[in-house]
């Protein structure tokens, strides 16, 4: 039996002191994001593509248009945002920077509001790092930043055969088990430091790749924070260089470099309600 005054497991209800919190925090982004140069975009809650954008369809909450042609709700704004800006929107603008503040849903009924930001057409991931870890010290916290690779698990799962999953499900014991020195220090890797001796001792390719961990980090304005070569969690675009705001087990922040199409891009999304369970308590 459903109540009258029952809402949907996964929903959001905020009231008084929680829904001053959730406005205080995208207030204070949005105020950030503006000084910055960026431009607001809201885009529709309908979407005909949301598919491009999820790696698993059956999280998609489907519905049919005025044709029935099916479309689902917002699930993801990224790929949206670039594609209205590049398709729809076309010659009418010309400016690189976006954000948006709205929510997006998945599959049977979780809601989750967003504070996002992409810049179109840029490849420099540290530009919304640094954007990021801002609106972070703007709110007065400073947890912890994570930076990772993904082609890093990519990469040694094609060399190394291994599963993708034992990135995923960080299988730590699996790794050393292999004894191979230079993925031993790989485990290891947290800080800068560390990666300059394991430059002249890994594979080329992932030598490469270690290499652009290096240059973002060391134009970092953020005192806290961690390397993570071989995290790996399943994105349907982002491509490459990837970081997580977190602290203990929840996430506040994820962005990274992503490619649509010929379109190379980099954003990040803030998840407003982890942020406002936090700032409130």
């Amino acid at each position: 039996m459903v109540f009258e005054h029952e809402i949907p497991e996964g929903s959001r209800l905020y009231f008084a002191g929680t829904a001053k919190t959730k406005r205080f925090i995208e207030t204070k982004a949005s105020e950030f994001l503006c000084a910055s140069g960026f431009e607001e975009i809201v885009t529709p809650l309908f979407s005909y593509h949301q598919h491009l954008s999820i790696c698993d369809e059956w999280e998609l909450l489907r519905l049919g248009d005025v044709k029935n042609h099916a479309m689902s709700l917002r699930a993801d704004s990224t790929i949206d945002v670039v594609r209205i800006l590049k398709k729809r929107l076309g010659t009418n603008t010309t400016h690189k920077k976006w954000f948006y503040i709205q929510p997006v849903y998945s599959f049977p009924s979780t809601e989750q509001y967003q504070v996002g930001a992409e810049i179109i057409d840029e490849s420099d991931l540290a530009v919304v790092l640094n954007e990021a870890t801002a609106i972070m010290g703007a709110l007065g916290i400073e947890p912890l930043l994570q930076i990772s690779n993904i082609n890093i698990p990519r990469i040694l799962s094609e060399i190394l055969d291994l599963n993708l999953d034992d990135f995923r499900h960080v299988n730590i014991e699996k790794f050393l088990a292999l004894k191979i020195e230079w993925l031993t220090q790989l485990v290891y890797l947290e800080k800068l430091e560390q990666i300059e001796p394991l430059l002249t001792i890994v594979p080329d390719v992932i030598r490469d790749e270690l290499l652009k961990i290096k240059k973002l980090c060391a134009g970092l304005q953020y005192p806290n924070f961690v390397i993570a070569p071989l995290y790996y969690a399943k994105m349907l675009y982002y491509d490459e260089l990837f970081f997580r705001v977190i602290e203990k087990n929840e996430v506040y922040a994820m962005g990274g470099r992503y490619k649509d199409e010929e379109t190379v891009s980099v954003g990040f999304a803030i998840y407003t309600d982890a942020l406002v369970e936090a700032l409130h308590q």
